[in-house]
């Protein structure tokens, strides 16, 4: 009967030593997941970036000519009306450039919300 016992060790061990060390990294996995979450993402992005976009997506709205064509004048300007909105969002800004139709209301209210911005602190043209 010890003989058998041993036997059935010598055949069994290895293959459940090797199963060991495939289940191993989805253990540690698990483990590092249950005691060390990672870190909460942020829900937008730091305030030095969107004052970078910012500034970069103006420039290219005051360079575009007379001959650049409506799309892309269009999407710039969507663009940075969602890069103020985003920026007034991080600063507690009120906005309703969601809210305005394309047009010159929503061109005043882009130009109230740039003033806004500058008041609290953000450094854009």
């Amino acid at each position: 009967m010890g003989v058998l016992l041993l036997y059935g060790l010598v055949a069994i061990a290895p293959t459940l030593l090797c199963w060991l060390l495939l289940r191993l990294p989805r253990l540690i996995r698990l483990v590092r997941q249950r005691f060390f979450p990672p870190p909460p993402v942020p829900a937008h992005p730091p305030v030095q970036v969107l004052a970078a976009d910012l500034r970069r997506v103006h420039r290219l709205l005051a360079a575009y000519g007379p001959g650049t064509p409506a799309a892309r004048r269009t999407g710039t300007r969507q663009a940075y009306d969602a890069l103020l909105a985003e920026a007034c969002a991080v600063l507690e800004v009120p906005h309703r450039l969601d809210a305005l139709p394309e047009g010159m209301d929503r061109e005043i209210e882009r130009l109230r919300v740039e003033d806004a911005l500058r008041e609290a602190g953000l450094t854009i043209p």
